[in-house]
Parts: C-alpha cells; structure tokens; sequence
C-alpha cells in the first residue's frame, strides 16, 4: 500500500515538473536557420548574419524573424502590441557570422549607417559600449525607417488588432 503511495507521489512530482517546463514563458533571441528562414514582412530568405532581426512579443509571445532591422522596424510598427514592454527586440551586431550571432538587445544597441543591407536600410547594430560618436539610438533609427516607409521590395504591412 505504502508502495502504491510513493509511486502516485512519483508520478504527480514527475508530471509537474514537466509540466512547469512547458509552460514556461519563452525569451530571448532563437537560432536562425539560414538560407530557409523567411522574412516575416518581405518574406525573403534570411541569410546575412550582420542585419538579422527577431521581435518576440504578442499575446503567444511568438517569435518572428527578420532579414533587416528596416522589416522588423515596420513590421513591428503595425502590431497592436508592439509598444508592450515585454515585447523583445533583437538585432545581430555588426561582428556576426553564421556561425556565431552576437545578438544585441535592439532598444540598447547603437546604430550605424553605412553598410548595405539586404534591404537596404543600412543600419549596423553596434554595442552601446563600443559605438562611435556618430551613431545614433534606437528611437532615431527607428523614426529614420518609419519615417522613410518600407522598401519598395515589401508590401505595406496592415495594422493588426
């Protein structure tokens, strides 16, 4: 009887254990899976490690995945949520390979014109640390894209609810 006891108790710590795992709320960037990953606002494969961009955010907290800062900038701009607090922006940082992403927190990187990127926006993530006196914050870099619009490659993206 004792046995039977201890087994049940096994199972039900076993099951919330698990449990607990998957509910667990997702953060943070993910791996990109190059060259067939696709834009989510262009819808072009992802294969420039130096302007990769991801957004985690909404009511699922689902992640999306993005050639330029440029499509993740406006993409985001026509989400309900996008000025959650919670929601996460990431961006690679200009040293980047396949190999290796150094991904920045979008909000706290500087940025940089100058590079051509995939979608010709042209913004190259630096650390906060080791940004010149040139570059320029989040918030300027993106009032320069919403202020532009979208790349004539991309559609305009809707305003979800």
């Amino acid at each position: 009887m004792m046995l039977k006891s201890l087994t049940r108790m096994m199972i039900a710590s076993i099951v919330l254990t698990l449990s607990a795992c998957w509910s667990g709320e997702k953060t943070g960037p993910e791996d990109v899976h190059w060259d067939r990953d696709v834009c989510e606002l262009c819808k072009m494969f992802i294969s420039d490690p130096r302007f990769v961009a991801e957004v985690r955010g909404g009511e699922k907290r689902k992640l999306y995945k993005f050639d330029d800062i440029g499509c993740a900038v406006n993409w985001l701009n026509a989400q309900t949520w996008a000025g959650d607090p919670t929601t996460e922006i990431w961006v690679a940082g200009e040293g980047s390979t396949r190999e290796n992403v150094v991904w920045l927190n979008a909000r706290e990187a500087r940025y940089a014109r100058g590079k051509f990127s995939p979608m010709n926006y042209n913004y190259t993530a630096i650390p906060a640390s080791q940004a010149g006196p040139d570059s320029i914050d989040f918030v300027a870099m993106t009032n320069g894209i919403l202020a532009k619009g979208p790349n004539h490659i991309c559609r305009t993206p809707e305003r979800h609810k």
